[in-house]
């Protein structure tokens, strides 16, 4: 892709500031200016994160209280409405695709400005993260062990191999077509046509412009916006990004005796944090690209090896079978409230995680899809993506499934204690050269959550700036930032981390106010699209 810059007049904040004087050399911008410290969203978003981390050093079990009471009240109040959300999202972007709307191009370009290929291995590597190895192999034994309330109170009696499928079509679910379209559907049509087509910023207060009109812009309410959006989408990647030094640590523990302590974990996160801000430096056209581009041929590496070598035929029955056991029951499934305890740790948690990151996420898909239509935007991510993310679970989850059928206790033991990390590694010990696809599972952790730093640090630096094209230090800060507050946490132990995660769930209710409107204004900008090129 090129990184040529946008069309004149759609980028609505200049990098740099030249002198009014004409007989003067253009003047370099201030160290002051590049980090945009009179830019009032870095003070809200940044005194914020500070205080949590302040607070999480000097009393650990103040912060543990007020971050599991948010938790409490956002999943009591906020987690059936997450769910019509979703859900309603996810159903308004299919019928834009299939229909005459779904030919509309957006991004003020006639052909798409990145290779699909490309495109298609960002947005997979970005969006699916960490998430895609340990929970990949922890959720489905999870619901395996214990069954998920939708299937147990309508299954009294079933076989263990329909339980390892009830429990891949509930891991389904949570990682399928809802969680992908919120991320950057109608949300990313509604930034492309205000940004590309009217040149408003591409920041998330652009989502709010059509109820609020100039008021969302200029002023406090947009600088909120904004700050709500980046608090969100650090601490989403905080979380994975400390969580990627606690879980490297147990395995390099587990395979080769190395101490499981602070430093080690410290040293995991710094190398992350080295790779995922360089990363980000080099901008969408080149490491972005070229770390996406790795990640798929090792995942594709690893899903041909144990394909061949692992449970192949319980793999392709139970992805077949997951699949059509989760779109027969899909909207019962996706609405049901019948457990409410337990949706608050499992579908209400994973939605407002997913809902925590959709407005910067909206905004980066909005960045790498110019030239594409809403069919292509919403088919690969709301459909193409999640049945890949499916088959991916099937493979290593459903490996799991299928040795623990073999063997009882043999996954379930190293899953003891909620270990997600000891759940894959119990997989790979099952398999052959089990020391080297380990090692090879947890390489592919690292690079999913260095796509995802490097993609957010990215992101949040657009939204600070103004500009598609940040400058390196603004990058740079961020990249520490993020990797310097993991360290932080993992220091107070795992309470810090596990108080991160939570807070993203609270992080979810401004957020999903902030994207509530794409629900009608998405169809509307479509219809309008569609009549101005000529489609209607």
């Amino acid at each position: 892709m090129s990184k040529g810059t946008l069309a004149a007049g759609l980028t609505c904040v200049s990098e740099v500031e030249y002198s009014t004087d004409s007989f003067t050399e253009p003047s370099k911008p201030s160290i002051r200016s590049q980090l945009e410290l009179s830019n009032p969203v870095l003070w809200l978003s940044g005194s914020f994160l500070t205080i949590f981390v302040l607070l999480a050093i000097l009393d650990a079990q103040l912060l543990t209280s007020l971050v599991n009471t948010g938790f409490s009240y956002a999943t009591q109040w906020f987690g059936g409405y997450w769910q019509i959300l979703l859900f309603a999202n996810f159903i308004i972007g299919l019928f834009l695709a299939l229909g005459q709307t779904g030919y509309v191009r957006l991004g003020a370009l006639s052909t798409p400005e990145m290779d699909t290929s490309k495109w298609l291995s960002i947005v997979l590597c970005t969006l699916l993260a960490g998430g895609g190895v340990f929970w990949a192999a922890a959720e489905p034994i999870a619901h395996f062990v214990s069954a998920p309330p939708f299937y147990s109170a309508h299954d009294s009696s079933i076989s263990m191999r329909d339980m390892a499928i009830n429990a891949l079509s509930q891991s389904f679910l949570h990682w399928g077509f809802l969680a992908w379209a919120i991320l950057g559907c109608l949300s990313s049509i509604v930034l492309m046509h205000l940004h590309y087509d009217k040149g408003l910023p591409l920041k998330p207060r652009t989502l709010l412009y059509p109820v609020f009109g100039q008021r969302a812009i200029e002023g406090w309410l947009g600088n909120s916006i904004d700050a709500l959006s980046i608090i969100a989408v650090a601490a989403g990647t905080i979380g994975p990004i400390g969580f990627l030094g606690l879980q490297i640590s147990y395995a390099l523990n587990s395979l080769f005796g190395l101490p499981d302590q602070f430093e080690t974990q410290t040293l995991v996160v710094v190398l992350a944090m080295v790779c995922y801000t360089l990363s980000a430096l080099s901008g969408l056209s080149r490491g972005i690209q070229l770390v996406s581009r790795y990640n798929i041929v090792l995942s594709l590496a690893l899903v041909v090896f144990i394909l061949i070598a692992g449970p192949t035929s319980f793999i392709i029955d139970g992805y077949i079978q997951g699949v059509g056991r989760m779109v027969d029951n899909f909207v019962p499934m996706a609405l049901y409230r019948g457990d409410t305890g337990w949706l608050s740790w499992w579908t209400v948690f994973f939605w407002g995680w997913f809902i925590g990151y959709a407005p910067m996420m909206a905004i980066f898909i909005a960045r790498i899809s110019r030239g594409r239509t809403i069919r292509q935007l919403i088919l690969a991510i709301s459909i193409a993506a999640p049945l890949i993310t499916c088959f991916w679970f099937s493979i290593v989850g459903g490996s799991g499934l299928a040795f623990e059928l073999a063997n009882p206790g043999s996954i379930q033991a190293g899953f003891e204690g909620f270990n997600l990390p000891g759940a894959l590694l119990a997989i790979t010990q099952q398999l052959p050269f089990p020391t080297l696809i380990s090692i090879l599972f947890l390489i592919l952790t690292t690079t999913f959550i260095v796509t995802t730093g490097d993609s957010m640090t990215y992101t949040i630096s657009v939204v600070m700036t103004g500009s598609s094209q940040p400058n390196a230090l603004i990058r740079t800060f961020w990249g520490v930032v993020m990797g310097t507050v993991a360290i932080v946490l993992i220091s107070m132990g795992d309470g810090g981390i596990s108080a991160l995660q939570s807070f993203i769930v609270i992080t979810a209710v401004p957020t999903s106010f902030i994207i509530l409107p794409s629900l009608w204004n998405a169809p509307k900008i479509a219809q309008q699209m569609a009549k101005k090129q000529g489609l209607l």
